[in-house]
């Protein structure tokens, strides 16, 4: 009776462990084939407060994931099966084959080889499934739209800063370094007004909450409040432009802005101020109007931020503190409080609540520069910083921040939204971030197809009275952009 060798052996048995493997996988594939069904049958006879058609996409997608890791395991236990086999045949060969420990290393090194090759063969086929399931999940999940409305060409140079009145006409203020602060149609895009009083750099724009004025601060060492009169001309069908957000696209061949275009040298021009304050000894860096507009604060880089009486140019107080040059200052819509941010890694929160006692608090969790802290419509303080952090504080316990943000780039001015309460985070490498009060990303405006900016963005404020053009940005190259945020309420609270 013939004896079969070793060799022979090995096969016989390794060809019957894959055609029992091989049917356990029909039979797995089969079950598997029935079982979605079921489980879309149970999940749909549950409560769920998801739309229909939402709940269903997701009952899709997690179906494909399921599948797919199934798939993997089922492949990654055939491997393995496959790496056994060829131990097996390798280390039969190496009984008969003469040479003793030389010929066993080979043998071990041939079969190292052969098993990097499965290994590396799984990790790629698992790589690509995955990154296919991720893919189309993100593109399923991100529904936030954001629509460039209208550009705002006219400035000579770059656009520190930008506000919108809070009184009738609605128009937007942006104030640039080529010495002059402009007003603008919202809805047309053209220039209503010029100020051309100053004789440095314009840093920052604010409305008066009531009445038709204007604060300015300057690099002239001085801030400035104006009157302006300006009649809104008949509004324009807005340019159908909608992206999807997170669409990041260079396009810094885009040619530069028209510092001539729509009309600026035609605008008319107010050269004289109502009030000018003149008490810094250095670069008045920004400044803003206190609740009633009564008084104004002004901050500097002489380190000192001044509170003024608005009727009288009357300097009430001077604040000091900071051990660099301040960045920016602010005050609450509704109380007597001022925050102001410096190049000391702190900002400071002053109290005039109580005319009596003037109490202040410093701040210390950033590592650089503070650029801007601003107030919320409720009890929140939000803080950016050159040390590519935004963190969230409250106004009753300030110890620490109860939302820390990291980003991949310096912040600069942040405007956060008092109705949505989302904060947009304009920063210096070109790129507009929103997130929500708890640090979630929510959006980031496009840069494709020519849209956007291609410099350092400035500054950013929300328009709560247009829900067509909702958020302002500014930057470097010279343009101020009008946008339609839409951000749907499930993914605010996802």
């Amino acid at each position: 009776m013939p004896v079969e060798s070793g060799n022979s052996a090995a096969a016989r048995q390794a060809k019957q462990k894959r055609k029992s493997h091989s049917l356990s996988i029909r039979r797995t594939n089969s079950t598997e084939q029935d079982r979605p069904t079921g489980h879309r049958d149970m999940l749909e006879a549950q409560d769920s407060k998801l739309p229909i058609s939402l709940r269903s996409n997701l009952l899709d997608l997690f179906g494909q994931i399921e599948r797919e890791f199934e798939n993997l395991y089922i492949e990654n236990i055939e491997l393995r099966r496959e790496i056994d086999s060829l131990n097996e045949r390798l280390t039969g060969e190496g009984q008969t084959v003469d040479g003793g420990d030389l010929t066993k290393g080979a043998l071990k090194t041939k079969a190292s080889h052969s098993t990097s090759q499965l290994s590396q063969k799984l990790k790629t086929t698992y790589k690509a499934s995955t990154s296919k399931i991720v893919s189309s999940f993100k593109a399923t999940t991100s529904r936030a739209v954001c629509q460039l409305v209208k550009e705002y060409v006219g400035h000579r140079d770059g656009i520190w800063d930008l506000a919108v009145t809070r009184s009738q006409p609605v128009v937007l203020g942006t104030a640039s370094a080529d010495h002059c602060a402009m007003l603008w149609s919202i809805e047309t895009g053209k220039c209503l007004l010029k100020y051309a009083g100053h004789a440095g750099s314009v840093n920052s724009i604010k409305f008066h909450p009531t009445e038709q004025m204007a604060l300015t601060a300057s690099g002239d060492q001085t801030a400035h409040i104006w009157r302006y009169m300006v009649q809104l001309p008949l509004p324009q069908p807005p340019a159908d432009i909608s992206v999807s957000c997170d669409d990041d696209v260079d396009f810094s061949d885009k040619d530069e802005a028209d510092p001539e275009g729509d009309g600026v040298n035609e605008c008319p021009t107010v050269r004289v101020a109502t009030t000018t304050l003149k008490s810094h000894q250095g670069v008045v860096i920004a400044a803003d109007w206190l609740v009633g507009g009564r008084q104004v604060v002004t901050a500097s880089w002489d380190r000192a931020a001044n509170l003024y009486e608005v009727e009288t140019s009357e300097l009430v107080h001077t604040l000091t503190g900071h051990d660099q040059e301040l960045t920016h200052c602010c005050t609450h819509p509704t109380q007597r409080l001022v925050v102001t941010s410096s190049r000391d890694t702190t900002f400071r929160l002053w109290d005039f609540r109580d005319p009596s006692i003037h109490s202040v608090n410093v701040f210390q969790g950033h590592t650089d520069t503070v650029t801007s802290a601003v107030f919320t419509a409720g009890d929140n303080v939000v803080s950016g910083s050159d040390d590519r952090t935004v963190k969230v504080w409250d106004l009753k316990n300030m110890r620490s921040p109860i939302a820390t943000i990291r980003t991949d780039s310096a912040v600069n001015r942040i405007s956060v939204s008092a109705t949505q309460r989302i904060i947009a985070l304009p920063h210096d490498n070109r790129q507009v971030r929103l997130f929500d009060m708890t640090g979630v990303r929510l959006a980031r405006l496009p840069r494709s197809n020519r849209q956007g900016h291609r410099r350092m963005v400035c500054c950013s404020v929300w328009n709560e009275e247009n829900q067509a053009c909702n958020l302002f940005t500014c930057g470097f190259d010279r343009q101020a952009i009008g946008w339609n945020i839409n951000i749907p309420a499930l993914l605010q609270e996802k």
